[in-house]
């Protein structure tokens, strides 16, 4: 792959990741406001799941890089990005285990 494709690859998803993510955040907003009682979602799940989502893009830019890298025998750049995923685990795993 060619660099500038690369970086129109991640922008891509990057851009596409940060609008869904806010029309989540937006509709829970619009539940908060408008449907206090509902038998579904609570607004304030979906909203929460908007922040999910945000917090997800930059694992998933990691994840392609990673998958870009090896698809290219690019080892150096490809231990890079696993170390850079194994710490954004580790530190999600240690996150959840200090509860």
């Amino acid at each position: 792959m060619k660099p500038i494709r690369i970086e129109s690859l991640l922008a891509g998803v990057l851009n596409v990741g940060t609008w869904l993510a806010s029309i989540v955040i937006a509709t829970g907003l619009g539940l908060s406001l408008f449907y206090q009682r509902t038998p579904f979602l609570t607004g304030t799940q979906v909203v929460t799941a908007g922040i999910g989502l945000f917090v997800l893009l930059p694992v998933l830019r990691v994840i392609m890089m990673l998958t870009i890298f090896l698809k290219e025998r690019d080892y150096q750049f490809a231990v890079v990005a696993a170390v850079v995923l194994l710490t954004i685990l580790a530190g999600l795993a240690i996150g959840i285990l200090a509860k």
